[in-house]
């Protein structure tokens, strides 16, 4: 089980590590970020994030957030810290002291309560951006960012004395710009999701595509999840390097996915498409 969790995809600088089945459990770390998107099981590369980004509270997303910080606590490591909708701060607050009395002790941990459109600093100058999502509990999305200063145009052909000077006299020779590294979203119906550029041109988008076979579209709609069509019909908006389907049912082999895949679109807009089950 331990090589299993090993196991993930290179995304450009960043990797993805864990495993995503409906149903069952999701629970996607990139270590390079020091965060893991949902918690639905704790493989060892979960553990090892300071930082768990929770989308919902549904168990095959959400279950394993007491054992994180019990055995974060355990090992001897930093307290962790989670990311989660503020709809359901409060009861995930009275679940973990539940766990406390039951374990007897104390597990240190930190929950950020967020809404749509708040920001949290994870290290400096890399930022967690939670914007809404629509789905059947409530639930965020989230996109994280590096903030950047640059020279401004009119400086560029100076020497750095010289910028030295401009800085020391206290002009303004930077702008801030944000670069969009990832976008997770979660489950998510995409036909009432509001998407912004930072999103669409995140290097790496993670989607989830519970549904791909015919006659599967209801199911998709009733659960607020993602069927293939969906995800075809949204392609073209996409400026991603990267994207990266997550959340398959065990309903759909890996490899009848693929294929079905490959019968709707060209070579050249699926080399940029990664499958994501763990």
């Amino acid at each position: 089980m331990r090589n299993k969790f090993r196991r993930g995809i290179r995304c450009g600088e960043l990797s993805l590590c864990g495993v995503s089945i409906a149903g069952e459990q999701t629970a996607v770390a990139v270590p390079e970020l020091d965060v893991c998107f949902d918690i639905g099981l704790c493989p060892r590369v979960a553990l090892s994030c300071g930082y768990i980004c929770l989308t919902h509270g549904h168990m095959d997303h959400a279950a394993a957030l007491a054992y994180y910080f019990s055995q974060r606590d355990f090992q001897g490591m930093q307290p962790g810290t989670a990311l989660v909708p503020k709809q359901i701060a409060e009861p995930i607050e009275q679940m973990l002291a539940a766990w406390d009395r039951i374990e007897g002790k104390v597990s240190p941990r930190q929950i950020v309560p967020l809404a749509g459109g708040d920001e949290y600093e994870i290290r400096r100058n890399l930022v967690v951006q939670a914007f809404r999502v629509p789905h059947t509990a409530a639930s965020l999305g989230y996109l994280i960012y590096s903030r950047r200063e640059k020279l401004l145009e009119e400086y560029l052909g100076l020497s750095s004395p010289q910028i030295v000077e401009l800085k020391n006299k206290g002009q303004k020779i930077t702008r801030t710009t944000h670069v969009p590294l990832l976008c997770y979203l979660g489950d998510v119906e995409f036909e009432s999701l509001k998407w912004t550029d930072m999103m669409r041109q995140a290097t790496v988008l993670v989607v989830e595509c519970t549904f791909f076979e015919e006659g599967h579209q209801h199911r998709a709609r009733f659960g607020q999840h993602v069927h293939l069509d969906d995800f075809i019909e949204l392609l073209p908006q996409l400026q991603n390097e990267y994207i990266v389907l997550t959340h398959l049912s065990r309903r759909t082999d890996m490899r009848q996915a693929k294929e079905l895949l490959s019968q709707r679109l060209p070579r050249d807009q699926r080399q940029r498409i990664h499958f994501f089950m763990g």
